[in-house]
Parts: C-alpha cells; sequence; structure tokens
C-alpha cells in the first residue's frame, strides 16, 4: 500500500453469499425448527458429542459445549456454539455430561485459551482454511502465526468480539488485496518500474523495478519497503524479494501496514477497529479515494462482503460504519 500512488489490486475476490441470501438461509432455519416443534426443556437431558473446531456440521446437527447441547442453523466449521446476532448456533436446553467437561471433547475451545490454532490467535488454522480455500501454498497459517509476534496488540484489543473482529477485518482486507490469498506478487508487470521513487535519498538500491506489489496486502513502492524494514528490522529496501520468497515476512509486512499505517486516511486499520471507527475507516486507510466517497463502491462492496462472511466465520459481529 502506498499514500503516494495506488496499488493495483491483484485480481478480484472469488464470488461471495450476498448478505441477503445469508439472511434468506437463516430465516428458513427459523422457521423450519419452529415447524418441527419448540427446542427441548431445559434440564439435566443428556449432552450430544461435545463440539469439535475441526468437524464440519450442517444444518439440524446437535453437539454438546459448555454444559449445553447446540443445533447448527447451516454449513458451520471452526465456528463456537454460542448465542450471536446471526445465529448459526442455536441452544436446544442445557445438559449433564456426567462429569466430564463437554466444551473440550478432546479439542480446544477457539472461543477460550489458545483459540484452537498456534500462540493464541482468535483465528483457527480450520477457519483459516475456509476463509481461503483456494489460496498459494505460499500463504502458510504457521508464516501468518510466527508473524504475530511482531504486534502483540492485533487481535487481543479491546475484548473477544473486538478481537475477532479486528482479525476478520484485516483478513478480509488482505482477501481483496491479494485475490484470495492466491497471488504473492502484483500480476500486472508493466506496473514494476513505478513504484521507484527516485526522490528519496537512499533510492531504489534493489533496481527500479523491484519494488511492486508483494505480499498479503501487497506492500509497494521503495519507500514502504525501507519503512517496513526498519520496523521490522529487516533489510527490505536492499531485498524486497524476502517479502514473496518469506511467508513470516510476507504476513509482518502486511500487519506493519495494519497496525502502524494510517496511508490516505485518518487511523491505522488496527485503530478502525479498536477504537470504533468502522470497516469502512480501514479500507480508507488502505486505498482512500480510490474506493473511498464514490471513487469505486464495487471494490468497497467486495470488501464489506469478505469481512460480514469472515465475522460470521468466527463468530463475532461487524459493528458499524462498514463502508467509507
Amino acid at each position: 500500500m502506498s499514500t503516494a500512488a495506488p496499488t493495483v489490486t491483484a485480481a478480484a475476490p472469488r464470488r461471495r453469499t450476498s448478505a441477503p441470501a445469508a439472511a434468506t438461509v437463516a430465516l428458513a432455519a427459523a422457521l423450519s425448527w419452529a415447524l418441527a416443534g419448540p427446542a427441548p426443556a431445559a434440564g439435566a437431558v443428556e449432552c450430544a458429542a461435545p463440539w469439535s473446531a475441526d468437524t464440519v456440521y450442517t444444518g439440524g446437527d446437535v453437539v454438546s459445549h459448555d454444559g449445553e447441547n447446540w443445533r447448527a442453523g447451516w454449513w458451520t466449521v471452526g465456528t463456537t456454539p454460542a448465542d450471536t446476532d446471526w445465529g448459526v448456533w442455536t441452544s436446544v436446553g442445557t445438559c449433564d455430561d456426567g462429569g466430564t467437561d463437554p466444551g473440550d471433547g478432546g479439542t480446544t475451545d477457539p472461543g477460550e485459551g489458545d483459540g484452537g490454532s498456534s500462540g493464541g490467535f482468535v483465528v483457527s488454522e480450520a477457519q483459516f482454511e475456509q476463509m481461503f480455500p483456494d489460496r498459494s501454498s505460499f500463504y502458510t497459517y504457521d508464516g501468518l502465526v510466527a508473524a504475530l509476534s511482531a504486534y502483540p496488540g492485533f487481535a487481543t484489543t479491546g475484548g473477544d468480539e473486538i478481537a475477532r473482529r479486528e482479525a476478520a477485518a484485516f483478513l478480509a482486507n488482505v482477501d481483496h488485496e491479494s485475490g484470495g490469498l492466491r497471488y504473492v506478487r502484483e500480476i500486472n508487470t508493466a506496473n514494476y518500474p513505478h513504484y521507484c521513487d527516485e526522490t528519496q535519498p537512499y533510492g531504489c538500491p534493489a533496481g527500479q523495478d523491484a519494488y511492486y506489489g508483494k505480499g498479503p496486502i501487497q506492500l509497494s513502492w521503495n519507500f514502504n519497503y525501507k519503512a517496513a524494514g526498519d520496523a521490522l528490522g529487516l533489510d527490505l529496501l536492499n531485498d524486497p524479494f524476502l517479502v514473496e520468497n518469506d511467508p513470516a515476512v510476507a504476513w509482518q509486512t502486511a500487519l506493519w501496514y495494519w497496525n502502524t499505517q494510517s496511508g490516505p486516511g485518518t487511523v491505522t486499520g488496527h485503530e478502525a477497529i479498536v477504537d470504533g471507527h468502522g470497516f469502512g475507516a480501514s479500507i480508507r486507510s488502505i486505498n482512500g479515494a480510490l474506493e473511498c466517497d464514490g471513487g469505486n463502491p464495487a471494490q468497497v462492496n467486495s470488501r464489506v462482503a469478505a469481512f460480514r462472511e469472515f465475522t460470521q466465520i468466527l463468530g463475532t459481529t461487524t459493528g458499524g460504519n462498514l463502508t467509507c
């Protein structure tokens, strides 16, 4: 990303289920439950099989979690059974687990402890796989988790709901910038020589055409490589190709921009979510007037659609101010 010139999006993201369609599914599920009769009354009924973060559930499946039985409204994986505004899980009453904890089931609850993932990240590997089913093998979950230590406030601030919302917002913007993590480098090679600002005192030591978009958020321009490298303790000015050769470095540069750069906006992506400005402010920090204020509403809507989908996967809410 850059404050001086646009970053060319590698490719349009894959098609997604629209919000109205998702609402229709939810309504149909609710109606089917109503026609089937009331949920079992609360009481000491037997617990169903414990919920597992790695298991795919479909509408009607019943699991137990935290002393309650829960019924799935539609296809889901990695989403913790809980009462949410959009309601993929619905409680069907408390249950008796016979003295064992129905919430662990031999797995880790993504809503607690280490989140069912490495290093306490609120996104489990199964959820990451669900978000990016067609991604390049370069973009590994382990690479993302390894990069988190550079910015410990990311997806850990403001309580569980906000932490998950920030992870969803970051990954939704990443999804848009990299075509669903399918592209490691900018595909329009004609743009490559344009990202060298020769007015900078350090110039472009890796070559005029070396600072094209790379990584999850398509980092571009020599001054961004210099600033990111300085912040991360890496010599990205002289070796910008690290961003397309090392998955952890690629994710670190994306997190650097998200957590420290306001770009064409007034707040960083991190601040946009944790300080309540809304997802739209994170879009402005990345592409500003190129998309916001009517610049390209289709691109804004694409990002918002990804954000809605990812918040559902993570079992959180979107908050307000989704567009810019």
